[in-house]
């Protein structure tokens, strides 16, 4: 697309993003007030997902590296390599059984009525706080016995070299599958980096590649799980991308 079409393309988004919000948003705030209607909030949730996704002219296809399936009835660590913005949407609809809730930056919460949602529903973590980020294996921890599956992006944000495949991985989301015994799931998401980059003058609808990796099982040694979950999904964005 031209810089122009590009422009009013990130200005739908905001349109887009804004609607749903308010449409949503008072809803699902209500319903996360209370444990027992909290299942019902994660429902609009994923419909705001849909329809940031699908609504911004992005679909994708599954493209399943294994033959394990995901259980409805088991809670997972979700893990997936971080491009984009758009990278948030996927899991949500990728685990439509699922309660979710995901461990997202502190700074979000400054967002107007999105961010007074966004503090009700995720995991915050200030990464600049060595305080901050340890107590996110306790919040999680509650936040799984509550039943939801933690989704967590464990490069810990998009790194500003867009030339770097794929960055180190912080240890969060490894250490919270060791502790708490819960399979980790992984997928790669190729094509987002380049259909919607963070610079608002390039981007383009289409369809994103999602692999689905494996699921790891919880080990004793979280940088074992830690070096198996990098190299898989390093591999894929190797052959694939």
């Amino acid at each position: 697309m031209t810089t122009i079409l590009n422009y009013l393309w990130r200005f739908w988004l905001i349109i887009l993003a804004f609607v749903l919000t308010i449409i949503l948003g008072l809803p699902v705030y209500i319903l996360s007030l209370k444990k027992s209607t909290f299942k019902y909030a994660h429902v609009l949730i994923r419909i705001w997902c849909y329809g940031m996704f699908f609504g911004m002219g992005l679909r994708y296809e599954l493209i399943n590296l294994t033959d394990k399936k995901i259980d409805k009835n088991t809670q997972y660590v979700i893990i997936s390599n971080h491009t984009s913005i758009m990278d948030i949407m996927l899991p949500c609809i990728l685990f439509p059984n699922h309660q979710l809730c995901y461990v997202g930056k502190k700074e979000l919460e400054k967002i107007p009525i999105f961010g007074t949602i966004y503090k009700r529903i995720c995991v915050m973590v200030d990464r600049s706080s060595a305080r901050s980020r340890a107590d996110v294996y306790r919040r999680c921890a509650e936040k799984m016995e509550e039943g939801n599956s933690i989704v967590i992006f464990p490069e810990g944000g998009v790194p500003d070299d867009t030339s770097i495949v794929l960055d180190e991985f912080k240890d969060g989301a490894f250490t919270l599958s060791s502790k708490h015994h819960s399979p980790i799931a992984v997928f790669t998401f190729i094509g987002l980096k380049e259909m919607f980059p963070f610079d608002n003058s390039k981007g383009y609808p289409g369809k994103v590649k999602v692999f689905f990796n494996d699921i790891l099982e919880p080990t004793n040694s979280p940088k074992d799980l830690k070096l198996s979950a990098f190299e898989t999904i390093k591999k894929t964005l190797t052959e694939h991308s």
